[in-house]
């Protein structure tokens, strides 16, 4: 379904800056080092997504000890969310995702919806490794059933990019990685485990404008798919290392109202993120990317918790 869900700023400006974070996992007893950081992006932010982990159990506590942290942006600005595999532990994410949908968030698995004039998508995702390394489904029926289970979070995700309009920009929200390239710094035994190339197929196939993923702890913050769609790992743990002293949230403008999608790029003086912004030629659907920018997040004015 493609839904226009856009309120407040969101609907009114020509660029829509999507602040973006992951693997927050609340718990019972989880300080409120998060109320500072979710005031910040309600104030800075058009839309803020967060892409999975959102509890360490997957039970209602910690969800609700989410929901109260992130009251400032749910009051605000809309919030889209994935589910990640700490959010499924307890085999309660049915009831999980009624207490997500019943604050406000706009829970994504392989649904649509456009939000001030940019296209969304999501899904879980799933585990198989990568390129050449990818797990084949040969051999005992657990490893068949691994690798369906890719396979269907991959089907999802297609459904997903297909029903958005192409026009428009469009991200694609995951927790598992579509690419390689942003695990790297995990061990390599863990990589299967991690995220699947069969995420990155309907990401190029639909020329998506950027993907945004957690999942990979001690992974990298930035790459690109084959063909060139920027990907960034938004885990807490990752922007709390690439960004030391800053609030663990990632933020990224995107111009709207364009008919194309915009590439990864920066046109500000000093990137965080040390992006050249070059032109990529030859990929359609696609602006240049000096119109595509990556922001570093301020300090927020209460430094506590960010160790």
């Amino acid at each position: 379904m493609n839904t226009d869900v856009a309120k407040g700023r969101a609907s009114s400006k020509d660029t829509v800056r999507i602040a973006a974070i992951s693997d927050l996992h609340c718990r019972r007893d989880s300080k409120p080092w998060l109320r500072p950081v979710f005031e910040q992006i309600a104030g800075e932010a058009d839309i803020l997504v967060v892409c999975g982990d959102i509890t360490d159990w997957g039970r209602a506590g910690e969800c609700e000890v989410f929901l109260k942290q992130a009251a400032p942006v749910l009051q605000k600005i809309p919030v889209l969310a994935v589910l990640g595999n700490h959010d499924v532990e307890s085999g309660k994410q049915d009831e999980l995702v009624e207490q997500l949908l019943s604050a406000g968030v706009s829970m994504l698995d392989g649904n649509s919806l456009t939000v001030g004039g940019v296209g969304f998508t999501g899904v879980k995702g799933f585990g198989g490794g990568f390129g050449k390394m990818a797990v084949q489904p040969l051999g005992e029926g657990a490893v068949k059933n691994f690798v369906s289970e890719s396979v269907l979070e991959a089907q999802k995700l297609e459904a997903g990019l297909s029903a958005l309009n192409q026009k428009l920009p469009r991200i694609a929200l995951l927790h598992y990685a579509p690419i390689r390239e942003t695990v790297a710094g995990e061990p390599l035994e863990l990589f299967p485990f991690l995220g699947s190339s069969g995420l990155e197929e309907p990401v190029n196939k639909y020329a998506a404008t950027a993907v945004f993923h957690g999942h990979a702890h001690a992974g990298s913050l930035e790459g690109k798919t084959s063909a060139n769609v920027p990907v960034y790992n938004v885990c807490a743990s990752v922007l709390k290392k690439r960004f030391p002293g800053r609030p663990p949230f990632f933020v990224l403008d995107v111009p709207v109202g364009s008919g194309v999608s915009p590439q990864t790029g920066c046109r500000a003086p000093t990137c965080p993120t040390g992006c050249a912004g070059g032109r990529s030629e030859g990929s359609p659907h696609r602006l240049p990317s000096d119109v595509f920018t990556v922001v570093s997040s301020r300090p927020v004015k209460n430094e506590r918790g960010f160790s």
